[in-house]
């Protein structure tokens, strides 16, 4: 394989050359042509992403850093901006009055609410203390953050306004460990209150600015402390809480800039960042502290999806991360003024899109494809980012090839699609900007990070092949330092130093990495939700309705359909009862029995508990059982998922068409 984009660091293993009893074979290890020479390293002087604020604060005192929008009269204005300067003084204050708390270096404080400048300040204070943040949210259900507080024993928490009766309903359950909760902004003397009945005290964000002082003594810090425990969703069962260093995280950030400073341009103090993806996860996390260490600016949505693209229009930033629902939105609204401008503003939009893709397509860079038409037509279309946007970054979840290559055209900026985990620090492989062969695939190895395609002959992947597919696994700089209080599960993962995602990749001829599937049955959809899916047959079996159930969806959907045999006797006794005529097979073709079986599966979900998201918006009746025959299923009846997939993926496609079309 002539991979120009890879250097191989290691050999291939055998399964049969001693790599120990049972374990699969193992390609080569790679990395980035961009770390030929070795892994990206933390130079000696670093010890914690405080310093990357604090040698900013001191370099661009009173450069814009933490912005957003003045609201007036319910209506929003423009953005108001606080200086590197004021955020440095507040954050210094706010790590102050943490320690006269009795709030020590290692303690972990919890943050709790949507991306704000409050969010950020919180997380320098608890940096410039050496305490460890844990980002608390709610989207891992209801009881995910008394979970958090109570695993991570969290002691302190600062909380958005609208956050706190969430907080304040599951007090009594961690109070044990929870001792003061910090608003966002202002907090009601009934909820003070409410919250010292159980021992805990509050404050409002002045409050408790003012028990601080400017000139207190800042702990020393090391590489190898927790910079923050992040939980994530686990697959089944409780939330897993990651433990990343400073080490783990500054390398991270410095591979970011490594990246940016071989391909395209670093960012600086004239650059401006976007900031919506919810700061409680890494991605959002990496970037922020990256414009931090750059001096750059960081504006905040409003919080409402709503307004997320007049946000955009106000802010005019240089640099978005976002995820394919969003880009899938831009794309939409894009066509749909482009289609209504007239046939012939449609037709050089077409002509002129067609031209660029095509040079694109040749291998030539974006500010030379089409600069002609860069200025006659896309100068308007790039609009939708505001119109200055020169970076954009696209994760979480696949990227729809049609909008890729659309974003590419229309916003005359490169665009990186990545992928990361929580564990490997957010992305450990990126598509390298202007290189547009690697549209499609997630690029390559990050410069801290080395990985090779472990096989996994269960589901028929074979990282010896001549194309080379398996389970990415990944050793580096940038991994995190196990779960926490879960050695079991750290152990499962994390086998002879390397890193096993779950995912599986197939390595492209010129050394760009394709996901294609995942491991364990679990997929993303495109909002990027983990779905364990055997959970959810398991849960939907329940309905006496079911003999059997698949459930399928893909990371380029935002929601479930599903397959279902009906169980005979129950669907012939609904019919009698509905005086709806026919045999059984006659029945599974029955729109009225489809969705009759549909409404049962989720009133038995909803029964269940299950997410929103876990829901289901189709189903197919079929009136023959998976059988071996077909090879739908193993001898022990377990479920043949590409199997499956192969055989309805007709139907499977109707299904998704039917359900937009109604939602429509």
């Amino acid at each position: 394989m002539a991979m120009e984009y890879l250097v191989k660091v290691g050999e291939a293993e055998d399964s049969s050359s001693g790599r120990g009893e049972g374990k699969p074979s193992a390609g080569p290890v790679y990395r980035s042509i961009y770390a030929k020479d070795g892994l990206l390293e933390l130079p000696s002087h670093l010890h914690s992403p405080w310093q990357f604020f604090s040698d900013s604060a001191a370099k661009y005192a009173n450069n814009p850093m933490l912005g957003r929008r003045k609201i007036i009269d319910s209506k929003a204005g423009s953005y108001a901006w606080l200086t590197y300067n004021q955020v440095y003084d507040s954050a210094l204050r706010i790590g102050s009055a943490m320690r006269s708390l009795g709030v020590n270096p290692g303690d972990r404080c919890g943050i709790y609410g949507s991306n704000s400048p409050q969010w950020i300040t919180a997380m320098e204070a608890c940096n410039s203390q050496a305490v460890t943040y844990v980002p608390l949210y709610d989207t891992l259900g209801a009881n995910a953050v008394e979970f958090i507080i109570n695993h991570a024993e969290v002691s302190i928490a600062f909380v958005q306004e609208n956050k706190l009766p969430a907080v304040l309903s599951c007090l009594s359950n961690c109070c044990s460990n929870l001792r003061t909760i910090i608003s966002f902004g202002d907090i009601s003397a009934l909820q003070k209150k409410e919250a010292e009945e159980l021992g805990v005290s509050c404050y409002s964000w002045e409050e408790f600015s003012q028990l601080g002082s400017l000139d207190s003594e800042l702990p020393p810090k090391q590489k190898t402390d927790i910079c923050t425990i992040m939980y994530t969703s686990g697959t089944t069962g409780e939330p897993k809480g990651v433990i990343i260093t400073n080490g783990a995280l500054m390398a991270e950030v410095l591979s970011v800039d490594h990246l940016l400073s071989q391909t395209d341009r670093v960012l600086d103090e004239e650059d401006t960042y976007f900031s919506f993806l919810p700061l409680a996860h890494i991605y959002d996390q990496v970037i922020a502290n990256y414009c931090i260490h750059k001096g750059a600016s960081i504006g905040f949505w409003q919080g409402d999806v709503r307004f997320l693209m007049e946000d955009l229009q106000e802010l005019k930033p240089t640099m978005l991360c976002g995820v394919p629902r969003v880009y899938d939105r831009i794309y939409s609204g894009t066509m749909s003024r482009v289609s209504s401008s007239g046939v012939l503003r449609k037709k050089l939009f077409d002509f002129a899109y067609s031209y660029k893709l095509g040079n694109l397509e040749k291998g030539i860079a974006q500010a030379k494809a089409a600069p002609f038409f860069d200025k006659l037509v896309f100068e308007k279309t790039k609009l939708a980012f505001g119109g200055r946007v020169r970076i954009l970054l696209s994760g979480a979840a696949p990227l729809p090839r049609h909008v890729e290559d659309f974003l590419r055209v229309i916003s005359c900026s490169t665009l990186s699609q990545g992928y990361g985990l929580t564990e490997s620090c957010g992305g450990c492989f990126t598509s390298i900007g202007d290189i547009y062969p690697m549209v499609g695939t997630v690029g390559v190895p990050m410069t801290t990070i080395e990985a090779r395609l472990e096989s996994v002959p269960e589901m028929g992947y074979d990282a010896l092949a001549s194309v080379p597919r398996g389970e990415i696994c990944l050793r580096g700089n940038s991994l995190f330092s196990g779960y926490h209080k879960r050695e079991d599960l750290t152990r499962e993962v994390l086998v002879d130093g390397w890193f096993h995602t779950g995912d599986i990749g197939e390595l492209q001829p010129n050394g760009a990495m394709k996901i294609i599937d995942r491991k364990k049955n679990i997929f993303k959809l495109s909002q990027g939700e983990y779905v364990a899916v055997e959970n959810l047959e398991n849960t939907y079996s329940r309905c006496p309705l079911v003999a059997s159930i698949w459930v399928y969806g893909n990371s380029f959907e935002s929601f479930l359909v599903a397959v279902v045999v009906p169980d005979k006797q129950a669907i012939e006794e609904w019919a009698k009862q509905h005086n709806v005529t026919g045999d059984y097979q006659a029945l599974c073709e029955n729109q009225k029995a489809r969705n009759y079986v549909l409404d049962e599966l989720n009133s038995t979900g909803k029964k269940h508990q299950l997410k929103g998201f876990e829901m289901l918006k189709g189903v197919h009746l079929e009136p023959v059982p998976f059988g071996i025959e077909r090879d739908l299923v193993t001898p022990t009846f377990k479920l043949k998922r590409p199997q499956l997939l192969k055989y309805y993926k007709e139907r499977v496609d109707q299904l998704y068409s039917e359900a937009k079309e109604s939602k429509a």
